[in-house]
């Protein structure tokens, strides 16, 4: 089963992507995927921020992990709702889920 991901480029283009729920991606690989700017040098290790993300919408996301909470207090641009793309698995719970890509450092 697919799901619809909205995500905002970095120049305020929004794209409505079809992410597989039975793939293992996460939301990082989902933007490779369809050819969206996110690097992800450090290849979803949460240890390099380049796939930081603003969620824009109120979906259940997975509880921030202490590798991704430390990578955050480190990142440039970071706010509130700021997440790594690389630590959010598509799964059938984020339907809907909105995003923005974050500024590049």
């Amino acid at each position: 089963m697919d799901v619809l991901i909205k995500i905002k480029d970095r120049e305020g283009v929004v794209h409505e992507l079809q992410a597989p729920t039975d793939m293992a991606m996460n939301i990082m690989e989902l933007c490779k995927a369809y050819e969206l700017p996110v690097e992800g040098t450090c290849g979803g290790m949460a240890m390099c921020a380049s796939c930081q993300c603003y969620v824009l919408n109120d979906v259940a996301l997975p509880e921030m992990g202490d590798d991704e909470e430390a990578m955050l207090s480190e990142a440039f641009y970071v706010k509130s709702n700021s997440r790594l793309g690389c630590q959010i698995p598509i799964t059938e719970n984020l339907e809907g889920l909105e995003l923005e890509l974050a500024p590049e450092s």
